[in-house]
């Protein structure tokens, strides 16, 4: 009777790309603009690339980033069971950058980055006259 259980001798590789289109298509309006690049640099390190229509942006991130969120958190739990890391750059498309034109060591143009969010400070005119304390 053959063994069907894996054992930890065997290299367990995830499908990132079949997975992320599971997660992802059904927010898009149009499913057919999703376009997701994966790159194994090592047995431990993955990066998945993907670019959709700017429309759909709003969708696939979610109120306050929770979609997004949840769907790392699946990618990072798949990963980590697989012994690797994975880290998501989300592109737009609207701005006609896709991830099969870049790579690490090119400009990114349109990438989101989730991890760190900064919202630009209020710029004042300058000629706008400093407030005096009584």
């Amino acid at each position: 009777m053959p063994n069907t259980q894996s054992t930890s001798t065997e290299e367990v590789n995830p499908n990132y790309v079949g997975l992320v289109r599971f997660l992802v298509e059904p927010f898009l309006e149009s499913p057919t603009s999703l376009s997701i690049d994966c790159e194994k640099s090592s047995k431990a390190r993955v990066w998945i690339r993907l670019a959709f229509e700017g429309e759909d942006k709003g969708r696939v991130f979610g109120r306050g980033g929770r979609n997004i969120q949840a769907i790392r958190t699946v990618i990072k739990a798949v990963a980590q069971a697989a012994g690797q890391s994975v880290h998501l750059d989300i592109y737009d498309d609207s701005e006609g950058t896709h991830p099969k034109e870049n790579s690490r060591e090119k400009n990114f143009g349109g990438r989101v980055d989730l991890k760190r969010r900064v919202r630009p400070r209020p710029s004042l005119p300058k000629s706008a006259p400093k407030l005096r304390s009584q």
